[in-house]
């Protein structure tokens, strides 16, 4: 059966051969039929456009015997070997069906069920030779992978995807950073694939889609191999496209910035009177905002030899306007609650802040923003991601190492400045901090840090790019930081 499935010639044999010989057809003959039914529709595809014609594979997954086919493999799939399983997820992946479609919701319930059992070569038929660009954007699209990090998948993936990287198309390699971004994961492999494209085909791209590219070398804190010829090629290219996207422009500069690289040309045109205009007239313009105030910030604290324009004081806003708290949902697998447990019991409530928002912004807890946006503190909590905010504790300490009541710090400390429009930048970032100069001498501000696991790279003590930045802000800042 294997054989007269391979060498059929049409479609409609195909379907013949299965349907009328079902006492001949085991597990294993299934995703062979779907993966013929895919080369024979991907070759007259190809023929129907040299001829001028527009004809897709709907025609023939509405054909009787295709549904007979698809009923077939979902009345018998949960007798189905694992191979099969996956098999046949990915063939009707590279065969164009919808996500709601029957066939698709048995195939990806049942492999959802086996996850735990799947073993190398279940997986990495994944990325064998007969990977195309709609197939693996159907499988990266998937819930079933997205939201599920194997560990035998990865490394499949990182063995496949340097040798396969030049085929792909923008949009697929999109699909696979917002993976890797998704899971944290600090695989040199993947990450340098995905510069190495970058480098190739930047110039080629919208900003919309550089920004997807770029986000997972700032969210796993990774400069990658080629970053002294990627960084400044970055550059160049939003030099040329800054205007076209300004909500991608900061999302790009504020990936830079992370990774402790400061395009100065670049900054340049984002502080300039026109970018703010087109920003103030679009849609989007709070959250560009707080994301130039933020950048405006790094560069007072990190970046000394800028000499260029800054933010104009009007449009200088906090990062987040008020504390963050983490959602019931992720409450259970954070440390926060243990720690301020254990705050409440050692000095007592009256001794420590929890939640608190410190100039330029910054919560002393964590958001995160899903796709190609930024996570964790330095960021918007804008779409939905599965990590929330985790909160952090302020706590003030005297020279004797003593835990301060609140009562005894005055309201300047317990209360940080809002940014002024009447002030310089550096005194309206420090303003909180450095009015301890006169009044407060014998007091220091101390930020405790919750780091929770999803604060980390996978697997690693790295942490996120963003939640690093972060606390390198806050030391400058004059915060002591304590990890827990």
């Amino acid at each position: 059966m294997k054989r007269l499935i391979e060498r059929s010639r049409s479609v409609g044999e195909v379907l013949r051969w299965v349907t009328q010989n079902p006492g001949k057809v085991s597990a294993s003959h299934y995703p062979i039929a779907l993966h013929k039914l895919g080369q024979l529709l991907q070759q007259q595809q190809g023929q129907a456009i040299l001829n001028g014609e527009s004809r897709g594979p709907g025609h023939v997954l509405e054909q009787p015997e295709f549904q007979a086919l698809s009923q077939a493999i979902i009345s018998g799939c949960a007798k189905f070997d694992n191979f099969s399983i996956v098999n046949c997820l990915y063939a009707v992946a590279a065969l164009g069906l919808p996500g709601e479609s029957a066939l698709v919701r048995v195939l990806e319930d049942e492999s959802r069920s086996r996850l735990g059992r799947f073993n190398q070569k279940d997986v990495s038929m994944v990325f064998s030779s007969e990977a195309n660009n709609k197939a693996l954007e159907a499988i990266f699209s998937s819930q079933l992978f997205y939201e599920n990090r194997q560990e035998r998948f990865i490394h499949s993936m990182a063995e496949w995807l340097p040798r396969k990287a030049e085929n792909l198309t923008p949009y697929t390699m999109a699909l696979i950073a917002k993976y890797v971004a998704r899971h944290r994961l600090r695989e040199p492999r993947l990450l340098d694939t995905i510069a190495t494209f970058l480098l190739k085909r930047g110039e080629q791209l919208d900003s919309k889609v550089i920004q997807k590219l770029v986000f997972p070398f700032s969210r796993m804190n990774y400069r990658p191999a080629n970053h002294g010829e990627l960084f400044p090629k970055l550059e160049a290219i939003l030099e040329q496209k800054a205007g076209s996207s300004p909500l991608a422009t900061v999302n790009i500069l504020m990936s830079m910035f992370q990774l402790s690289h400061f395009p100065q040309s670049v900054l340049h045109q984002v502080f300039s009177p026109a970018f703010i205009t087109n920003v103030m007239s679009s849609p989007y313009a709070l959250i560009v905002r707080r994301y130039l105030s933020l950048l405006d910030a790094a560069v007072e604290l990190e970046f000394h030899d800028y000499s260029g324009p800054r933010l104009d004081p009007r449009y200088r806003v906090l990062m987040f306007e008020h504390a963050l708290t983490a959602d019931e949902a992720n409450r259970k697998y954070s440390y926060k609650g243990l720690v301020a447990e254990a705050l409440r019991q050692l000095v007592g409530e009256e001794c420590y802040r929890q939640d608190e928002v410190l100039p330029p912004g910054y919560c002393t807890g964590t958001a995160h923003r899903a796709g190609a946006m930024h996570a964790s503190s330095v960021s918007l909590c804008v779409a939905a991601h599965p990590h929330r905010p985790s909160a952090d504790f302020l706590l003030w300490i005297n020279r004797s190492g003593t835990v301060l009541p609140l009562s005894r710090v005055p309201a300047v400390a317990k209360a940080p400045a809002p940014p002024t429009t009447a002030s310089a930048a550096a005194l309206a970032l420090r303003s909180s901090v450095l009015a301890l100069a006169s009044d407060l001498q014998d007091f220091a501000p101390v930020v405790l840090s919750v780091n929770d696991k999803w604060h980390y790279c996978q697997n690693s003590d790295i942490l996120v790019g963003s939640r690093a930045m972060r606390d390198r802000h806050l030391r400058l800042l004059g915060y002591s930081l304590v990890q827990v």
